[in-house]
């Protein structure tokens, strides 16, 4: 995890999500990267082929800073060999008892291709009372097999 002097972003990074498959070279190959945010070499998880997407995390709230709105956003590359993105994929996050949010999000669109991309997740204001959100990136729909992007994480930034 990274956090920004002055807290303007969080970052989890591919290493903190729970992938399904992830540790399985089959379906899912770690890479070093150059991170956007921080220009430091992280591990990204780069998708070799999949028909279940699953990446998801627990977070805990209590490091961000109260009163502060945030975006949630997962930090994604999608590859020219792209394919298999025919349905959308759900994009979601839920703090319990407070919000929920959830959408699709049509990957087979996403410009340009070989970028770093910030996909919104959505958007909630941090409360001073600790709490965990679940955060989520998901896709199975027509069981197609999915290849060609590459996750490096998800960031919080502060919309204040």
């Amino acid at each position: 995890m990274a956090k920004a002097s002055g807290e303007s972003f969080v970052k989890l990074f591919a290493r903190d999500l729970t992938i399904t498959w992830g540790d399985d070279k089959r379906y899912w190959d770690w890479i070093k990267v150059n991170d956007p945010s921080s220009n430091e070499l992280v591990d990204a998880a780069e998708l070799i082929k999949v028909c279940f997407l699953d990446a998801r995390t627990n977070f805990n709230t209590s490091i961000l800073q109260p009163g502060t709105k945030y975006e949630v956003s997962f930090v994604i590359m999608k590859k020219e060999n792209a394919e298999g993105w025919e349905h959308p994929v759900k994009l979601g996050f839920a703090i319990p008892n407070v919000i929920e949010e959830e959408h699709d999000e049509d990957i087979s669109k996403l410009k340009p291709v070989n970028e770093w991309l910030e996909i919104p997740v959505g958007q909630f204001t941090a409360s001073s009372q600790a709490g965990h959100m679940e955060i989520y990136l998901k896709g199975s729909e027509g069981l197609i097999w999915k290849k060609g992007i590459v996750l490096n994480g998800i960031i919080f930034r502060a919309k204040n």
